[in-house]
């Protein structure tokens, strides 16, 4: 009985996101902010609660978490990564400032502690990698100058994340200095491998993985990045980074195929993890936090919209390039949630704010990167119009000779 409960409930769950995906394509708009409130209708306090797929959901949303990194991972050469490190790296860390300190304020003024000022500081720092890349291309802005310059900033991001994730596993674990030190350093020491693995012996990593059969080259890469992230949680890593150093590892034509291939499913079981989050969201816990999710979600547009100016102009680039990097930054998304995903176990109150959040900004996002430069054009062209004075004399004499007809 349990079973058939559990397949009526998966499949019309499924069937569900399938139509909201769809849905969602049509009127221009991420499917993210869609998912979230499906999760948030099935959920406890929601319209349909869902009892015997939260298990299955569980799981599922992990394998989400594990394969968005993943393929994150195989965007990106090691090579690209250290390039974007040494010239990218001052934009990162006004990236860093500009979008981490509000979040980390918030969350003390609120009087979440330490470990909550860590957790919503990287859920207001982190732009969504997978809308903009999407509003881009809707927009035509592939072959913008400023385009990369927005994408060194999220390869920075990217990769702040393997420094940044297993500190934070580590302080919400209860790990006390010397703990969390040591874990930062394998974190470090385990990146810097990777990293010099890649570029000294990719071809030969990637060769070792590589098969002309797709299926078993789906088995292979998908068997070892759950076995890396598996063993990385073990050590208290954090699987998201072992997932991600998995994906660096691979390049070439294995990087590609693997990534044709596992496409689809990053896809499935990440809409389960954006539903899996909204299901443990109390829909009643929203409201209350509205008014602080509208305070962040403003001052960290206006904060993106910073990061973006600076680094398009240490580029180069004009000023109403820096504008659309700008307004291209500030959806946030996936990372925002995988964040608060971590850390709702030890501050459940993150949840629903940072669900508020996301659904605010991942609205707003498209909308600022389609319209920050116009209106900032508009309005400093109104600012630069000189007042209007009273008429001149040759202007008169001109109306009068009009009005009489001479």
């Amino acid at each position: 009985m349990h079973t058939t409960a559990l397949l009526i409930e998966l499949g019309a769950v499924i069937l569900a996101l399938g139509i909201i995906g769809r849905l969602a394509g049509r009127i221009g708009l991420s499917p993210i902010p869609l998912y979230l409130l499906a999760g948030l209708a099935f959920g406890h306090g929601g319209l349909i609660p869902l009892d015997a797929s939260e298990e299955f959901t569980a799981v599922g949303a992990e394998i989400g978490v594990i394969l968005l990194l993943l393929l994150l991972g195989l965007e990106y050469s090691a090579s690209e990564l250290v390039t974007s490190l040494k010239t990218q790296y001052p934009s990162g860390i006004v990236d860093f400032v500009l979008n981490a300190t509000p979040g980390a304020v918030a969350a003390l003024v609120l009087g979440w502690g330490p470990v909550g000022a860590v957790a919503l500081a990287g859920v207001t720092w982190i732009s969504s990698s997978g809308v903009i890349a999407k509003v881009m291309t809707d927009l035509g802005r592939l072959g913008n100058r400023e385009t990369p310059v927005v994408l060194g900033v999220l390869v920075m991001e990217d990769l702040a994340m393997a420094v940044y994730l297993p500190l934070l596993t580590a302080m919400l674990a209860g790990v006390g200095l010397a703990g969390g030190s040591v874990t930062l350093l394998i974190s470090l020491g385990t990146v810097g491998l990777v990293l010099y693995a890649a570029l000294r012996h990719g071809r030969v990593i990637s060769k070792a993985v590589s098969s002309d059969n797709p299926e078993m080259l789906l088995l292979v890469v998908l068997g070892l990045t759950v076995l890396v992230a598996g063993l990385a949680q073990q050590l208290q890593v954090s699987a998201a980074v072992g997932a991600f150093l998995v994906g660096i590892a691979l390049s070439g034509e294995v990087a590609e195929g693997a990534h044709k291939l596992l496409a689809p499913l990053r896809d499935l079981f990440a809409a389960v993890f954006f539903v899996f989050f909204g299901l443990s969201t109390v829909p009643s816990d929203i409201p209350p936090v509205l008014v602080p999710a509208l305070i962040l979600a403003l001052v960290t547009t206006f904060t993106k919209i910073g990061t973006g100016w600076y680094a398009a102009r240490r580029a180069g680039i004009g000023p109403k390039g820096r504008l659309r990097a700008g307004g291209t930054l500030v959806a946030r998304g996936e990372f925002s949630i995988v964040i608060a995903g971590l850390a709702v176990a030890t501050e459940p109150r993150i949840g629903p704010l940072a669900t508020a959040y996301v659904l605010i900004l991942v609205i707003v996002g498209p909308l600022a990167a389609r319209w920050t430069e116009p209106l900032f054009m508009r309005l400093q062209g109104r600012r630069k119009q000189p007042p209007a004075g009273p008429p001149s004399l040759e202007e008169m004499i001109a109306a009068e000779s009009s009005a009489t007809g001479r």
